[in-house]
């Protein structure tokens, strides 16, 4: 029930009621009727309340039914609840309009409690109430509880309602229910409701069937953006980044004006490219339309695209930029500045969000903590980490510990990192298991190592990231029996090792790499760049490390295996491909590898180019010789 249930109703307020000419007048029950009839103010309906008890006639229905309403149509909730409970015969439209009141707020559990209160009082639901109450069939045992409305509907005959069914998909497509939802919109053919088709497009594109949701988007003789917005976002949250930009611009070009959450969804799709160039473009977009202002929303959005592209500096004069900050903006500010390893800056602006009265919220930690983590600052992580819950009460999550089991492993300290992994309140994950095995194998802490590996494999817990590394730390010390008794596991468990690729954007036009490649139609001249790189960085003093090649081969072998590993095809490619002078920028999928870093720190000072390196987890900006990450990553 509604927190304000309980609400006492205000008392008379010296009001007096007066016609149109100024004379006082008898205020009829039509007449009250009528004036609550577009009242949307909460004083105007206490003062139209006071004059209808004055004039007793508060108690008629319709004057009755109005103040419900025009509270409710307000935000006084409470009142609107407090008449509901007042009236000695409430009906169904009654109810109806309270539940509407609540589900349209978000306030579900307490809509459903009305209704809950409605069915016990013996009244039957309209089509009206079930479209009210559909909406709040959401979160934990909302599909249970919807299902039973649905059995309702058929029961009174309403589901043929078109009103009551697009509720019905809308309430299935929001569970996840593909096959319900999709039975209902089949039988709503040949003329769905447009409320419908978008609530089907979204079910599966939420869900991942991308195809389905496709054929469903093309077969619409007519879209409107909430369509493009929907299709758009399916594709930006599963993955494929490249189809969510092409349907932006055909959104574009068919004349659908895009809004905010457009191009908030295509600057999501642009940072997961890395498409600097796009990215520019779609800030010009934003600059140009009349329909997308630069608020706090889309400027969060230009922050994480612009770093997340390798461009700090763009992303910095956005948030400079940006007029009525809220803490998402500075988290976003926050997060670029660690991830592209500017530690001390994450850490001050942390201190001046505070100096400005704003509260950090748990996202505001997962920054600064991966801002200490990414530059070894172990004693500034903990100070953060017993902040949370000691001045800010944020009890830590499973994001907070992966970054202190992060920041402890790269730190040397696994003893502690796997105490802190024991001593959780909840369950490790996946990713901070990996966490504790690459630092194991970052500083040959082979014994742990193998405890810690021993017991994923016990349990089941271990996953293709966790049995790489597991032979990566045998194939360290030369074990090769065990690397091929770990890969033979991998192999009848189906798993498969990532391919490491690395992309470039060359104008607006993405190259992707992998080790070896030889599909490039300029491959012939890649690999003579390549092979030119290779000898201008041994008479630098570079020394190929092939002790990083975790496979039993010879040191000539190991050695053509490092030369063409997909970060120094990608630089060879940017090289051959821009003028002199011209930074290059290069993004990859897995972690950096420690000799193509060694290599592209020469490469940036022997061709005097800048290099914007942006692997798994952070930013190398290469300039000179030298490293922004200070060669601890």
């Amino acid at each position: 029930m509604s927190a304000a249930a309980g609400a006492v109703l205000p008392s008379p307020a010296p009001t007096k009621y007066s016609s149109a000419g100024g004379q006082h007048a008898t205020l009829t029950a039509d007449r009250a009727a009528a004036l609550l009839a577009g009242c949307a103010s909460a004083r105007r309906a206490s003062e139209l309340h006071a004059a209808a008890v004055r004039a007793g006639v508060d108690r008629d229905k319709a004057v009755d039914f109005r103040l419900q309403r025009a509270y409710a149509t307000s935000g006084r909730l409470d009142l609107a609840v407090a008449l509901l409970r007042r009236s000695p015969d409430p009906t169904a439209v009654f109810y109806t309009s309270t539940i509407h009141a609540h589900s349209s707020r978000g306030l579900h559990l307490a809509a459903l409690a009305l209704l809950s209160d409605m069915l016990s009082q013996g009244l039957l639901p309209t089509t009206h109430t079930l479209s009210a109450s559909l909406p709040a069939c959401n979160g934990r045992g909302g599909l249970a509880v919807g299902r039973a409305l649905h059995g309702y509907a058929v029961k009174l005959a309403l589901s043929g309602d078109s009103y009551v069914a697009t509720a019905l998909l809308g309430m299935y497509a929001r569970s996840g229910d593909a096959a319900a939802a999709r039975a209902l919109f089949d039988e709503m053919q040949p003329d769905p409701h447009v409320v419908s088709v978008t609530a089907m497009l979204t079910c599966y594109a939420k869900m991942g069937a991308l195809d389905d949701a496709r054929s469903l988007f093309d077969g619409l003789p007519k879209k409107d953006f909430i369509c493009w917005n929907a299709m758009i976002d399916g594709y930006t949250q599963h993955g494929r980044p490249n189809e969510a930009l092409r349907l932006f611009r055909q959104m574009l070009r068919s004349g659908v004006e895009p809004d905010e959450v457009s191009v908030v969804l295509a600057l999501s799709a642009v940072a997961q490219l890395g498409m600097t160039e796009s990215g520019k473009w779609l800030h010009s977009f934003v600059k140009n339309s009349p329909r997308v202002g630069l608020n706090a929303r889309v400027g969060t959005a230009l922050i994480d695209m612009y770093y997340k592209c390798g461009s700090l500096e763009d992303a910095v004069a956005v948030f400079d930029g940006l007029k009525d900050k809220d803490i998402v903006v500075w988290n976003a500010m926050i997060n670029g500045y660690a991830m592209h390893g500017q530690s001390r800056k994450a850490i001050e602006m942390f201190n001046q969000l505070r100096a400005q009265g704003l509260w950090p919220t748990d996202i505001t930690f997962i920054g600064v903590l991966n801002a200490c983590s990414h530059s070894g600052l172990v004693d500034e992580g903990r100070m953060f980490f017993k902040s949370m819950e000691q001045e800010y009460s944020i009890e830590p999550k499973i994001e907070h510990y992966g970054c202190m089991v992060d920041l402890l492993g790269r730190a040397g300290l696994i003893e502690e990192a796997f105490d802190l992994v024991q001593s959780m309140r909840i369950k490790p994950d996946a990713v901070m298991w990996v966490s504790l095995l690459a630092a194991c194998r970052l500083h040959k802490n082979m014994a742990l190592g193998q405890r810690i590996a021993d017991y994923l494999v016990a349990n089941g817990l271990a996953n293709s990231g966790m049995y790489i590394l597991l032979s990566n730390i045998y194939a360290a010390v030369g074990n090769w029996q065990e690397v091929g008794r770990v890969r033979l596991m991998m192999k009848a468990s189906g798993i498969q090792k990532e391919p490491g690729c690395s992309a470039i954007e060359i104008g607006r036009q993405v190259t992707e790499f992998v080790a070896g490649d030889t599909s490039h139609p300029r491959t012939d001249e890649i690999y003579a760049k390549v092979e030119e790189v290779k000898g201008l960085v041994k008479e630098h003093g570079h020394v190929p490390q092939t002790e990083l090649v975790l496979h039993d081969l010879d040191e000539a072998t190991k050695e053509k295996a490092l030369a063409v590993h997909s970060e120094k095809l990608a630089v060879a490619f940017g090289l051959i491909s821009t003028p002199p002078g011209a930074a290059i920028k290069i993004v990859k999928n897995l972690r950096a590898c420690a000799d193509c870093h060694a290599v592209l720190k020469l490469v940036s000072k022997i061709a005097g180019r800048k290099i914007v390196f942006r692997d798994r987890n952070r930013f190398h900006h290469f300039v000179d010789g030298a490293c922004s990450c200070g060669d601890y990553w």
